[in-house]
């Protein structure tokens, strides 16, 4: 079908509560025999009730009455024909309609011919009961050919819907059987592979919240440091091979910091501090004092020495 038909509004009903058509012949055929049945026999009913404002004894009441009866008789069967047309049904059905309508037809015209000298009249013969026979034959199979088209298409839509499910479960059943070796899930369908199968595992598991034995899973970010320019540099490895006993201290200030820090790398031995100022300036005094006195001493040991030099000079 073309661009147009698929947008026509017609086609898109069809499609939505009967299915795919065949031609589109049929569509717009079906359509239109079937609002053309609706529309005589709304034109029909309305006709009558306004004959009946009419002088029943008047020969234009007869008119009219004609009118609405061969509107409805012609509308009838035409609405039902629709509905054969409609429907994606086999042949044999669409002549059996075809044939029906074709009686309908002749009755229809009979009905005009012998209407109203001969239409339930006692004087002149009586043609009625022929008529209404023939018209009802017709419409029958009419009728007959509308209900079988009704049913088979009812019966080929649930079959269709079987067999889609049951080729549905074949496919997911192949589809588990053959995931573990890779092959092709069925016949037409596409190759369902292990990869394919892990891939989509895995985009449906991307976004679970899952838990093991009842904990819930724990949200944690992981650093990785790159040491490659420390283990590239030049280190001293003798020096460090003592950094792993463990140092711990009790000063908080930053002379015993850096002092450990010393001890560390082999350099000063730590040296004893106080905690406060004041500690610290009295250390300060008692080295100054030593100083002091370690000088005085050498200033005598000196002066001894002079004195006997120049005993024996």
């Amino acid at each position: 079908m073309s661009e147009a038909d698929a947008e026509n509004v017609l086609i898109e009903y069809y499609r939505r509560y009967v299915g795919d058509p065949d031609r589109t012949i049929d569509v717009y055929a079906g359509f239109g025999l079937f609002s053309a049945g609706i529309a005589l026999g709304v034109i029909g009913v309305v006709v009558f009730l306004y004959s009946a404002t009419l002088d029943p004894t008047a020969l234009s009441t007869y008119a009219v009455r004609e009118v609405a009866a061969v509107a409805a008789a012609a509308g009838l069967p035409a609405l039902l024909f629709g509905i054969v047309v409609l429907l994606p049904v086999d042949r044999r059905m669409l002549y059996l309609a075809g044939v029906g309508v074709a009686i309908t037809l002749v009755g229809t015209a009979a009905f005009t011919w012998a209407y109203p000298r001969n239409w339930n009249v006692v004087a002149n013969p009586d043609y009625s009961a022929q008529i209404v026979a023939g018209y009802t034959l017709g419409l029958v199979a009419v009728i007959g050919a509308t209900g079988g088209a009704l049913v088979a298409h009812r019966v080929e839509r649930a079959a269709g819907g079987a067999v889609e499910g049951g080729a549905s479960e074949a496919g997911s059943g192949a589809a588990e059987a053959g995931g573990g070796s890779g092959s092709d899930a069925g016949g037409d369908g596409e190759a369902v592979t292990e990869e394919s199968v892990r891939a989509d595992i895995e985009r449906e598991l991307s976004d679970a919240e899952l838990t093991w034995g009842g904990v819930e899973r724990s949200e944690t970010r992981r650093l990785e440091l790159n040491t490659g320019a420390v283990d590239d540099a030049d280190v001293d490895a003798e020096k460090l091979a003592g950094s792993a006993t463990e140092t711990r201290t009790t000063s908080g200030a930053v002379n015993d910091a850096v002092s450990e820090l010393k001890g560390l790398q082999g350099g000063d031995v730590k040296t004893d501090s106080g905690q406060g100022t004041d500690d610290q300036a009295a250390k300060l005094r008692e080295l100054r004092e030593q100083q002091r006195k370690e000088a005085e001493e050498a200033d005598e040991d000196e002066s001894v020495v002079d004195r006997i030099k120049g005993l024996f000079g």
